[in-house]
């Protein structure tokens, strides 16, 4: 099979907002995203990051320049403000080159954010 671009998705969310509790939860998520699906950081096309209207203590993609991903490309968003929505929730889709198929790759919801999906948690 050859290379082609997969979606991994993420969430996490945190307990307050602040820039400490932002950039540390999405490094451990980029980090468990990184280690489960086994990709090396040349193999990241971009990453998607949004978070919820009540976190804006600091901007998640600079957890990802802070592990060293200085050439990846990085956007981040404010997450639509859906009512009851979960609150202080981080977001991720990372897009990678890979030779895995669709069904092996593994997508990471941790600490509340893994009600999201608890399909896939």
């Amino acid at each position: 099979m050859s290379n082609c671009v997969r979606g991994i998705r993420g969430a996490i969310n945190v307990d307050k907002n602040s820039t400490e509790d932002i950039l540390s939860a999405t490094r451990e998520l980029l980090q468990r995203i990184v280690e489960e699906n086994e990709i090396k950081k040349e193999d990241i096309a971009a990453v998607f990051f949004s978070t919820t209207s009540d976190l804006n203590a600091a901007f998640p993609a600079q957890a990802a320049r802070q592990l060293g991903w200085h050439d990846v490309p990085l956007f981040c968003s404010q997450e639509i403000d859906v009512p009851n929505s979960l609150p202080l929730c981080i977001r991720i889709l990372m897009l990678v080159n890979t030779v895995k198929k669709q069904s092996e790759i593994i997508h990471i919801y941790l600490r509340g954010a893994s009600k999201l999906r608890p399909d896939l948690s």
